[in-house]
């Protein structure tokens, strides 16, 4: 039987979401999980994950507490029914997300442990237009 702790189910805001296309800066696909709640980031912790928090930049949405989650392969993402979501997200958009992890190794010797995200259920949309 494994010591690997449950999954956790979290609510976050969601921002710089690529859910669909890889980010022209990491090269996959990725979005920040925003505004957690304390009892999101002690679970978290509990994991190996550690939250971060960047002081209000002018411009940029004040994230709160928020992990970044990376996917080699498309985040799909579903409405409250169930639906798959095909708008793009937006900053501000509202999920509840159930979160795994896994444990990495860089080429050049780093490693640490990384949020996966299992199910992302948007909860309230923001839907992203281009300017």
């Amino acid at each position: 039987m494994s010591d690997k702790p449950k999954p956790i189910t979290v609510n976050a805001t969601l921002y710089w979401a690529n859910l669909a296309n890889k980010s022209e800066l990491s090269g996959k696909y990725q979005v920040d999980l925003g505004q957690l709640s304390e009892g999101a980031v002690e679970a978290l912790q509990q994991r190996g994950i550690v939250a971060k928090t960047k002081p209000p930049e002018p411009d940029k949405p004040d994230k709160g507490h928020f992990i970044t989650c990376k996917s080699v392969n498309p985040i799909r993402a579903y409405n409250t029914a169930g639906d798959e979501i095909s708008e793009l997200v937006g900053n501000g958009s509202t999920a509840k997300v159930a979160l795994g992890y896994y444990d990495w190794r860089s080429p050049a010797g780093k490693a640490g442990r990384s949020a996966s995200i299992l199910k992302l259920i948007v909860t309230e949309l923001e839907v992203y237009e281009s300017v």
